[in-house]
């Protein structure tokens, strides 16, 4: 792309949002989409039950990462420059790249969890992790220039 686009926090945006609208097709669809993405039985369960837990969780995991994804295509120039950009796709990079490599350590806290969802998440979110960071880092400069 030219124009001052960057590919690759484009690339991690679409990311964000591609995992946002999974999170929420969860809340619509109830908990075959949550067997699905392996969030476990319980969490499917309580969908089923009309219970407030999942809906709350995953619109908050909704929340956060279209929040991430406009970040992300405001770095690249594709929308207005949001607050504390340069930081904010810090943070967003650190936070994908440390549950892309860190799932090992997490496991534990979520036993229903099954393999394939920490292995399949895991290399989702290093994947985007890595398109934010490499996108950060080619965009550093222009970051730092609030008119740029």
């Amino acid at each position: 792309m030219d124009s001052g686009k960057n590919e690759f926090l484009i690339i991690g945006s679409i990311g964000s949002a591609i995992a946002a609208l999974a999170h929420l097709g969860c809340i619509i669809f109830g908990g075959d989409w949550y067997r699905f993405f392996g969030a476990g039985e319980q969490m499917a369960r309580m969908a089923e039950d009309g219970h407030w837990y999942p809906t709350v969780v995953t619109s908050i995991i909704v929340l956060i990462l279209s929040i991430w994804s406009l970040y992300g295509l405001s770095g690249s120039k594709v929308i207005f420059r949001l607050p504390l950009l340069k930081l904010g796709l810090i943070v967003i990079s650190l936070i994908y790249l440390i549950r892309g490599v860190a799932f090992v350590a997490i496991m534990p806290m979520f036993p229903e969890n099954s393999l394939t969802f920490w292995l399949v998440s895991s290399g989702i979110c290093l994947s985007i992790g890595i398109f934010y960071s490499v996108g950060t880092f080619q965009s550093w400069a222009k970051l730092s220039v609030k008119n740029a």
